[in-house]
């Protein structure tokens, strides 16, 4: 019997970790051994879906080495980048890849199952296979895959949500056993509990590197009800991601500030690119900060017109 290490991205969200147990579990009803781990230890929002649906969380790794064999498989969910995933994963076999992101820089020596669909979320993609497979979804792992959605699409308001979403957090949520408007809102509250963390964990915690042309890019984002309030520690962040810049190589270090009321964002922005924001959405950084009126989704509002500019 085949094994398998399922893991997301590096500084997990709730989708990373939710679509790794989901897709484990997936694996074990159809004839392999499958692990779910997470590369970071699980947000509030994610903590507060767990502890919701009572499932613990997964352990965290750094290499794949720590709990694998020469001949483990490994099965990635929610990324594909390399800058984003297990340091050493070149050194094993990547069996599957099921995520619904850009894809950049993988290549692999043998065939795989590769997944990749424009929805806004990749447990939408894992409720599409469960049911092409067969599979009963326990309530437990519906409330996880209902919990990744309904944060992915900030409850059906970002525009990476598709009618499949829709339909996937509606059937999942009867599963389940919850109202997902009003889960969904305790949920995203959850997540924008900031206070207790430090601008370090803040910039960490649902952050991505990206290339762009020759160019290394980082961008975190955090999800608040009050922009004004993050923005407090602006000097902190500031120093930090200047810092990041300097020993990192990034020329951009952009943290996105995303009201989750009135689905606009606030980019505060540092790197000798910086102006390439001007570029890309037509707007005016001062004092090191943009208003991007609308824009709530880095992977769709975001990184596109980023790399396009840097491209240009």
């Amino acid at each position: 019997m085949s094994k398998f290490i399922v893991f997301g991205h590096k500084n997990p969200d709730s989708d990373s970790i939710c679509s790794a147990i989901s897709y484990a579990y997936l694996l074990n009803q159809t004839g392999h051994e499958a692990t779910a781990y997470a590369l970071g230890a699980p947000s509030e929002e994610t903590a507060y879906a767990l502890n919701a649906f009572q499932m613990d969380a997964p352990q965290v790794i750094e290499k794949a080495a720590d709990v694998a064999g020469a001949d483990t498989l490994l099965a990635l969910v929610d990324h594909n980048e390399a800058q984003q995933s297990l340091d050493d994963r070149a050194d094993f076999r990547i069996w599957s890849i099921v995520d619904h992101h850009r894809i950049a820089n993988i290549e692999t020596v043998e065939p795989l199952y590769y997944r990749a669909e424009v929805v806004g979320c990749t447990s939408t993609i894992l409720y599409k296979m469960y049911n092409e497979q067969g599979v009963d979804i326990p309530k437990n792992i519906a409330g996880l895959m209902l919990s990744a959605i309904i944060s992915d699409t900030l409850l059906m308001k970002s525009p990476t949500c598709t009618p499949e979403d829709e339909a996937a957090i509606i059937a999942l949520a009867a599963i389940a056993g919850v109202d997902y408007q009003t889960y969904g809102l305790e949920l995203l509250k959850a997540g924008t509990n900031l206070s207790s963390k430090s601008c370090e964990e803040l910039l960490n915690l649902d952050a991505k590197s990206f290339p762009m042309g020759s160019a290394s890019v980082r961008i975190a984002q955090v999800n608040t009800v009050d922009v004004n309030d993050v923005l407090t520690r602006k000097a902190e962040f500031e120093a930090l991601m200047n810092k990041a810049c300097a020993d990192e190589g990034y020329v951009l270090s952009v943290l996105l500030i995303t009201n989750i009321l009135d689905s606009n964002s606030t980019a505060l922005v540092c790197g000798s690119e910086a102006g390439k924001i001007e570029d890309a959405f037509g707007v005016k950084v001062a004092d090191g900060l943009a208003e991007l009126a609308g824009v709530v989704s880095r992977k769709k509002q975001v990184v596109p017109p980023l790399t396009k500019a840097f491209e240009g």
